[in-house]
C-alpha cells in the first residue's frame, strides 16, 4: 500500500514537472517572438529612412524613434492600444535614426567627442524635442545636447506614464 502510494505521488510529481517545464517552454517562445516582432518593426523604420520617407534632421539635431512597449506583457496580458500609445509619447528612451550634419562637430561643447550615433539607443528628458506624427507613430527631433545617457537595452528601463 505504501509503495503504492510512493508511485502515485511521484507519478503525479513528474506530471507537474512536466506541465510547468512546457509551460515555461510555451512562454518563452512567445516572449522570443513578441521580441522578434519588436525587433522587424524598428528594422522597417530604419528602411523607410533609406526610402527618404522620415525627415531628414539638419543642423545639430538629430531624429530619434521613441521605445514602443510590447503589445504584451510577460504575464500574457494584452495592453491596449490607447496604453501604448499613451507609453510612446511619454517614452523617455529612443532609436537614433539619423543625425544632421552639424550633430557634436563643436569641439568646445563636446571636448570628448559624440556622446552616440546612429543607431544607439539613447536616454532623453520627456518633453525634449519635437514630435512629428508618422505613419505607425511618431519619432523626435532633439538637439545634440538633449541627449542624457546611452543605453544598450531600452527594455532595461521601467516606462512609467
Amino acid at each position: 500500500m505504501i509503495l503504492k502510494e510512493n508511485k502515485i505521488s511521484q507519478t503525479s510529481s513528474d506530471s507537474e514537472t512536466k506541465t510547468k517545464s512546457a509551460l515555461l517552454d510555451k512562454y518563452e517562445k512567445q516572449n522570443a517572438e513578441a521580441h522578434q516582432k519588436e525587433v522587424d518593426s524598428y528594422e522597417r523604420l530604419k528602411t523607410k529612412w533609406n526610402h527618404q520617407k522620415l525627415p531628414r534632421p539638419t543642423g545639430w539635431r538629430m531624429l530619434v524613434l521613441p521605445f514602443k512597449m510590447p503589445e504584451k506583457t510577460r504575464g500574457g496580458l494584452f495592453l491596449g492600444q490607447e496604453t501604448l500609445e499613451r507609453q510612446q509619447v511619454a517614452s523617455t528612451c529612443g532609436l537614433v535614426l539619423a543625425q544632421g550634419p552639424d550633430c557634436y562637430k563643436e569641439t568646445e561643447k563636446f571636448p570628448d567627442g559624440p556622446w552616440c550615433k546612429k543607431g544607439d539607443w539613447v536616454v532623453f528628458a520627456r518633453y525634449a524635442g519635437s514630435r512629428i506624427q508618422i505613419d505607425g507613430g511618431e519619432v523626435r527631433l532633439l538637439n545634440d545636447d538633449e541627449v542624457l545617457a546611452t543605453i544598450e537595452n531600452p527594455e532595461d528601463i521601467l516606462h512609467q506614464y
